[in-house]
Order: C-alpha cells, then structure tokens, then sequence
C-alpha cells in the first residue's frame, strides 16, 4: 500500500497508545484530538490521555487478570503502562498515578515524536478514503456517533451500558439451583435460582434500601424499558420483578417439583462456561451493595462478581456484529477502532485494543497481515470476547478470569489456578511476539 499515514481520531488513552505503537514502527501518523476546539462534559483539560475519572489502572498484582494485561503490555512496550509506572502513586495492589502528570507525559510523547502530527480539530465523520483508526471513547461527538451509525447500521452502535453483573461460574451453590429453559425450550441453557415468597420480600426489601451511585450530570440518561435499572423496576411495586426479570412462569424446580415464587436466571456469558451473566439486573447499585444484596439469591452466597452491574452513558458498538479479531470493521478493512468504543470498559482494557489497533494499522500501511494475539493471552482473550460472543446479548467488558481458556491441568487451588493462567498468557505472548514479530 502506497499511503504511509495513519489517521487517528481521538487523544485519549487508546489513541495515544494507538498513535504510539504504530510510530514506533515507522509509520507517519496524524493524530486528531478535538479539544481545546470542542469541549466535552467530563474533560477539565486540554491534555492529552486525561484520566476523567479514577487515577487508579486497576490491579497490578500478577495473580489478577487486569495484572496479567498490564505485563503483556509491558512486553508490548505499553506507552501507557511505562508512563503509569513512571507516575505511580501509593495505592496498595492498584496502579494508581498522579493524573496532571501522567497525561503531561504522554502528551510530551506524543507531540515530541518525529512520526506523529497532533491535529487539535474535531473530526466529524468516519474517513471516506485511506487507512484510520477511531479511539473516541465514550462521550464521541454526535456527529461521528451518526457516522459511525450509519456504516455500522443504527441496530448497531448504542449510547448507552445497560449492564448486568457477571458472576464467576465456580462461586456458584450448584445445590440451590437447577439448570432449565422455560417451558424447556432451548435445553437446559439457563441455571435457575428459584425463591421462595419469604425470600423473595427479604431481597426485595434489600434492594429498595440499598445505596445507588449518583448520576453524573453529562450521563443523564432517559430509562428505556430494555434497561430499566432493578432497583427502578422494584420501586413500581413489590410484584414487578415477579412479573418481570423474576418471572417464574415456565420453570418447574425438580427438588421441590413446583414452580418457585420468584426465579432469579444466569445465562452463560462465555464458550467456556466460566461466566454468567445476571439476567435482567442491570443496576445502579453501588459496587459493595451490589455484593450484599444479590448474595441474598440462592445460590449467589458466597459469588464472586467478574464484573459489576451498571448503567451509564457510553457509545460502543457491538463488536460481534461490527469487527474482526484484528479490530478492522468487517464493511470497511481500512479501517479500525479501538478503546471503550469496540466493547471493553476500564483505562488499561481500552489502551490494550488501541495498542492492537495500532500496531495493525501500521501492518496495513507496510502490506502485512494484521494479527491478533492468540485468545489464552490477556489481549486474546479480550478481542475473542469481543468478535466471538452473542452479538444478541453482547454488553462492554473488563478482562477477568472468566475470559481464558481454561488451563488443561486439573489445579483446584485457586490462586495456583490462577498464577497458572498468568504464566501461560505471558509465556504465550512472548512466543507470538517471536512467531509475528509484532514489534
């Protein structure tokens, strides 16, 4: 390909990483980032890669799969990563930064790189011709957002996360539940936690009481009835769950061979049966109430949460519909997207795609092959969440456990399970790196 220049569109953390890794390996890039000429609601500054909201990356402990992503990122040579643990601040297992600093640095990066141009001017429609990648996050201009609606179809780019909590499928009572379709449709696809009317008021009263986490004034957000919070839907009436997400019609339990009160469904999030989402529960709740509460459901006692339930405006596409593993958009392989925009939520998960997306970008510049890491990685793992899940049910993720292939020994301590994990994702990058010399 003739063209030596990549376009990006967006200064945040997976446009810089983007930017970064793609300039590293020879490639010219124009980097757009509309402010200071365009405000948005959540920014205070003209910086690039500002944090808006937490100074925290999340775990940097190895035995934690957000810890695992930051050492393959490290072997990837992360601008990200490196300037966070240039910036470090005490934050106990966390990578927490100072925030003014870490985005002076990376800003100092980017505008000091021989390869890159920063563009401050808003770009308000998908590029018609030559290679770009977009990384505009979650508060992307409504005029890109309506470009990007109209090539990715309008079924398919959402601005908003209704999000349901996934728990860690091993955390699960098997004892207190039963594995059915509803009116046995479909097979045994859902597990079933059934309630009785005693438990079903000691949860409903739980869930009225509980905290919730106040609405940002730029995430106002109108309730559709496909994402109306649980805790909205209880204050209507103690019997609209049971009519509602709760409905027990169709289920019979086998042990007590009636149907429950109320029922509570898990639905299998992942191929390999590691997660499961909460249907239905979408929520506002605060992180620890969240635990409290729907560890009340029998069968949720002692869950582990994977991800957490919420509800916030967002702009993201569903990426089993919209990408390939290499982040090119099926209709247009010119181009790519990155950061919160394909699906992941979290700082170092939207770097990480913008670090793919970048060095894929640069490939397509030099007429080489995109590549993608292989999915017992970190990065795998999340782009095959990202391109391989329901495009029916899909909803934005962080990386956790459940997102691996599970390891083909039996381990049955966990933390040994786990560093396992780890092991192989990093031993199985760095053998990709030799095989693709993705650097």
């Amino acid at each position: 390909m003739a063209q030596q220049e990549l376009m990006i569109i967006g200064g945040g953390l997976a446009g810089c990483e983007a930017a970064w890794q793609a300039a590293r390996r020879g490639v010219k890039v124009r980097l757009y980032e509309m402010r200071p000429q365009v405000h948005t609601p959540a920014h205070k500054t003209d910086s690039l890669a500002e944090l808006v909201c937490s100074n925290s990356l999340g775990s940097n402990d190895p035995l934690n799969a957000s810890g695992i992503l930051k050492e393959e990122m490290r072997l990837l040579d992360s601008l990200v990563i490196r300037t966070a643990d240039g910036t470090t601040v005490p934050a106990g297992s966390a990578l927490a930064v100072e925030r003014e600093e870490f985005s002076r640095r990376i800003t100092q990066e980017i505008e000091n790189h021989p390869n890159i141009q920063v563009v401050r001017q808003e770009i308000a429609e998908v590029p018609s011709d030559g290679v770009a990648l977009i990384a505009t996050g979650p508060l992307t201009s409504d005029k890109l957002a309506e470009s990007l609606r109209y090539l990715t179809r309008a079924d398919h780019l959402y601005f908003y996360d209704s999000i349901a909590p996934i728990i860690d499928g091993e955390s699960i009572e098997m004892d207190k539940i039963f594995r059915a379709s509803r009116y046995d449709k479909g097979g045994a696809d859902y597990i079933n936690c059934p309630m009785t009317r005693e438990e079903y008021d000691r949860f409903y009263q739980a869930l009225l009481a509980a905290e919730k986490v106040p609405t940002k004034p730029f995430e106002k957000i109108p309730y559709f009835e496909g994402c109306v919070p649980i805790e909205v839907m209880a204050e209507r009436g103690r019997e609209t769950l049971v009519f509602g997400p709760m409905k027990p019609v169709g289920l019979i339990d086998p042990r007590a061979g009636k149907r429950p009160y109320a029922v509570v469904q898990l639905r299998q999030e992942d191929v390999f049966g590691s997660c499961y989402n909460i249907v239905g529960f979408q929520t506002k709740l605060t992180w620890p109430e969240q635990r409290r509460v729907f560890r009340l459901i029998p069968g949720l006692a002692q869950a582990e949460f994977l991800r957490y339930g919420s509800l916030h405006r967002n702009t993201f596409i569903n990426a089993p519909f919209v990408l390939k593993e290499s982040l090119q958009v099926r209709r247009k392989l010119t181009l790519f997207l990155a950061g919160q925009l394909v699906g992941v939520e979290g700082y170092v998960e939207s770097a990480a795609m913008g670090l793919i997306a970048g060095i894929n970008g640069a490939r397509l510049l030099k007429g080489l092959e995109p590549v993608s890491p292989p999915p017992t990685t970190a990065h795998g793992s999340l782009l095959a969440y990202l391109t391989r899940s329901s495009p029916r049910h899909f909803q934005p993720m962080n990386i956790n456990f459940g997102l691996f292939p599970h390891i083909p020994e039996t381990i049955r301590d966990k933390q040994l399970r786990r560093k396992a994990v780890g092991h192989r994702a990093v031993e199985d990058l760095k053998q990709w790196c030799r095989q693709n010399n993705p650097l």
